[in-house]
This record gives C-alpha cells, structure tokens and sequence, in this order.
C-alpha cells in the first residue's frame, strides 16, 4: 500500500524552496523512499544526527526534490551500539557513498552489503564517530590506514591500472582504479575521502552569524552558492526579508561564479583535447572577469560576499558599467571561440561519443545539475523552483541529448550565453533598497532548508540552530556525491588516454564532496 503523506505528521520547513518535513518509522521510511521513486522525485542529500543529549537517540534525515517542493523526511533511531537504517540504495544508487560516509562519522549503519568505510582513511579509530556529541575533537589520533577494497576485475588480458591518490597536476586527491584490456577501459572504481576537512564538526563551533564564512568554503569554487543556501537557511528560520537589492545582487554574484567556472572549463577541455589555443584564449576571458570581480565586489573569489540578511559591499554605479563592459567583451568573444571549437576537427573528433552517459542510465542513476542537463534531463532550480529574484528573471533552461564530452562542452557555452543575459536583466534595473537586513539570533532547535542552483547543480544546506545563537548541526551537500560515480559508467568502453578528458567534462569537486 502506497505510503500517505498526510499520515506522517507533516511539518512546515523554512526554506527558500517550499518545502515540508515528515517524520516516519522504520518501515515507513523505505515506503516513503518508494512512493517518490514513482513520482520522479531526485534524492537531494542524507544527513544524520545525534541527538542522545536530546531525546536518546539518533535521526536520519533524507531531503527529496519533487516538482511542487522539497521533502525532508526524518526518521528517529533509538540509542544502541550501532544504530542503523534501512538502505535507499537499491531506490536511489546515489544513497549508497552518502550512507557509507555517514556509518564513518555518525556509526549509523545500513542493511547494504556493501560496509566498506568511505571517509575515514584511519584517520581514527574505527570504534569512534566524530559527528556524535561525546566525540572529543581536539584529540590526536595515530593514522593506521589499511588497503582500500577495490573490487577486482580478473579474465583474460585483464590488468589494473591506479591513478591518484597522489596526481601529477594540482587537482585535489583521488583513487582511480582501472581494470583494462590494452587500453580499453573494463571498470573504473573510485575512493575519495582524502579531503575530509570535518566541515560539519567545525560547524558546531561556529556561530550563526558567521557560519556563512565556513559554508563558503566548502568547495571554493562555488562558494556563493554554498553561502547564499547558508544565510537562505538562516534567514528562513529567523523569518528575515532580504531587501531586494540584496537578492540581485547575490543572484549576479551567482552568475559570476557560473561564468568563471564556465570559461574555465572550457579553456581546459581544449587543452585536455590537444587544443592548447582554447586554454589560452579561456584563460584570458576567465581573468578578465576575476579582475572585474575585484573593481565590482572586492575580491576575485566571492568568498565572503553574500552574508546572513543580504550582501557584504554595494555595487556602485562605476562598477555597474564595468561589468556591463566586460559582457559587451564576452559575448562576441565566446561566440567567436565556440565556432573555433565546433569547427575544429581534431578537437571534435576527441569530444564527439567520448564518455557517453545516456540518458537512460543518469536518470537511473541520479544525475542532476549541468551533467544531468547535457545529458537530456531538464533540471535546474532556476527555472524548475525559481527563488527570489529568479522568479521574475524567466531564466531558461539548457539541455543537450548528446551525454557525451560534445554535449557537456555545448551545455557550458550555452549557460554562459544565458548568464550573460541573466546579468544584463539584473543590471538594467538593481532595486534601490539597502543591501543588508539585521538577521536576529535564531530560537534553538530550528531546522531550516536552504537550495542554490549552482554552477554544478543543486547545492543544499540544512542547518539546526543550537542555544545562544550557536549551530547545533549544519550539514552542507554538493552536488559531485550524485554525479561522481556516473563517471564510472561514462568511461566504460573508452580508452585510458581519453580519462582526463571526460573527468574534466563533469569536472566535479572532491573537497566538496568530502565535506
């Protein structure tokens, strides 16, 4: 029998997307799980809690995204030696790193076969969770790392090839682990968890006011998305209006961050096809725009920009005509750079049916944000869920058929191109408002949602605020946990030399990911 929602004492949720909370029982959270399988709806993040100190014993939460809102549904476990779940793995395979980094730091278990460890690399004892609140985390703990259990591919010819964790350029680290025959690519598994920084411990030591700085930092390169889903959070709990200046002025920070990332994306797509004139050529546009950044907001990176109530500097009339400046510049140039690379064939030849991720298999496996799109699912908050001032923006959404390097490539040039008229629509008529509401301390035990469609996809934030204007639990979700393990499936069938390529065509982050 399908699950009722009604009978799950629903809650309303602050959240800058409509959203409601439901708590269920064991059996009711895999009935749940089930029902919004067949109504299409993404898993967006699992997070747990310990809340012993509380109420005895430990929550899971898991936030869904349907078309009319976001679902949170929670699930209270009493207190034992190992607590634990049933898996949403065999629903959404996207669950199944998520569940395994929360068994690492929680000790909250599930009924998957698959138990290996996910974050924890010896860093501590495997008797001890550091998000549980008797977790002293000023401790030092001798490192006893052992081998990772990657799953052997045997046959015939069959040999492994390990990339990382260590890479020879300055990306973050990873474990690659190839099983090939010649060059040909049989399976490709992944560990990560070698840039856990304890992002969530840290942030119950933060507080409310300044937790934004932390949520920045969670993957630098999407560090408006993951602050503006913070203060989004925060100031749905505290029932505070930003002034509408304020909120253009985040969304054309949000769209900055999405150009610089798109042009460099680009400029090293070429290079990784053989097309070094592209990471020039990219490479200038992208440092144009950083330095506009410094004259318009103050800084290259927005780190700090978007704060709880609005935004930390006024965009003044001088830097208004800067930027308008620099998207005269873009636009003629991108249009110009995107012929040269359709046009060019030793370019096209790397990119066309290079890591083909159909769409079948990324609406199995949960794709979202730009590698969902170039894979021809229509998704984006912007245009499905618009917020503030998104709402009156009609942005428009892009979507390539193609799945593979090609279409991640088109799907790049195509956002930049409607960033670019995003900016100019926000710029011809910024609201003469102030730039900064007071945020007031928020009541304890308030759980606010806060969802930012960022350059890679969905970004959220769910933060339950503690007494005194402290954070009790603050959990931040990129979007790479979706989108990292269909990079296994989109190199199958390719050859070794074309890894870095597709890698850089999903581009996803490891600090963000391993939170």
């Amino acid at each position: 029998m399908a699950t009722d929602f009604m009978e799950l004492q629903p809650a309303a949720l602050p959240a800058n997307i409509r959203s409601h909370r439901f708590r269920v029982n064991r059996v009711q959270w895999l009935q749940t799980a089930e029902t919004l399988k067949r109504r299409n709806a993404r898993l967006l993040t699992l997070w747990g809690t310990d809340d012993r100190d509380r109420d005895g014993g430990f929550r899971i939460y898991a936030a869904y995204l349907l078309p009319e809102m976001v679902m949170v549904v929670e699930h209270f476990m009493d207190d034992s030696p190992l607590p634990s779940y049933p898996s949403l793995a065999g629903l959404y395979p996207a669950a199944l790193r998520m569940q395994r980094g929360m068994t690492d730091l929680f000790g909250i278990a599930t009924d998957e076969a698959d138990s290996r460890g996910w974050l924890r690399h010896g860093g501590w004892p495997q008797t001890l969770f550091p998000l549980r609140r008797d977790f002293d985390g000023s401790r030092q703990y001798p490192a006893v790392s052992a081998p990772y259990a990657f799953v052997s591919v045997e046959g015939d010819g069959v040999h492994e090839i390990a990339v990382g964790p260590v890479h020879a350029g300055t990306i973050e680290p990873g474990h690659f682990r190839f099983s090939v025959v010649g060059e040909k690519v049989l399976r490709l598994e992944e560990s990560f968890g070698y840039t856990h920084k304890g992002v969530a411990k840290l942030f119950e030591s933060a507080s409310q006011q300044e937790g934004h700085r932390l949520a920045a930092r969670v993957s630098g390169d999407s560090a408006v998305a993951f602050s503006w889903a913070y203060c989004a959070a925060l100031e749905s709990i505290t029932e505070t209006a930003c002034p509408a200046r304020a909120l253009a002025l985040r969304a054309l920070a949000l769209e900055q961050e999405r150009l610089a990332n798109h042009l460099g994306d680009l400029g090293a797509l070429g290079n990784d096809g053989g097309f070094a004139f592209g990471l020039t050529q990219f490479s200038r546009l992208k440092e144009d725009l950083l330095r506009t950044n410094i004259k318009a907001f103050g800084a290259r990176y927005l780190m700090d920009y978007v704060v709880p109530g609005g935004v930390a500097v006024d965009l003044t009339a001088d830097a208004r005509g800067l930027l308008l400046d620099l998207y005269d510049a873009l636009e003629p140039a991108l249009t110009q750079m995107r012929c040269i690379y359709d046009e060019h064939a030793g370019l096209q030849d790397r990119f066309r049916e290079t890591g083909r991720l159909e769409q079948a298999t990324a609406e199995t496996l949960g794709a979202i944000g730009l590698v969902a799109r170039a894979s021809g699912i229509a998704c984006d908050l912007r245009v499905d869920h618009p917020w503030a001032p998104y709402d009156s923006l009609s942005p428009k959404l892009t979507v390539q058929a193609g799945g593979d390097v090609a279409a991640r490539v088109q799907v790049r040039f195509d956002e930049i191109l409607e960033s670019l008229r995003l900016c100019r629509v926000l710029l011809s008529a910024v609201p003469q408002d102030g730039i900064r509401s007071a945020v007031p301390m928020a009541n304890p035990g308030a759980l606010g949602i806060g969802l930012v469609e960022g350059w890679r996809g969905p970004v959220m934030l769910a933060l339950e605020t503690g007494p005194n204007g402290s954070i009790r639990r603050c959990h931040a979700h990129d979007p790479s946990w979706q989108n990292w393990p269909l990079v296994e499936y989109a190199v199958l069938g390719n050859i070794v030399p074309d890894f870095p390529l597709i890698n850089k065509s999903f581009n996803l982050s490891y600090s963000g990911q391993d939170g």
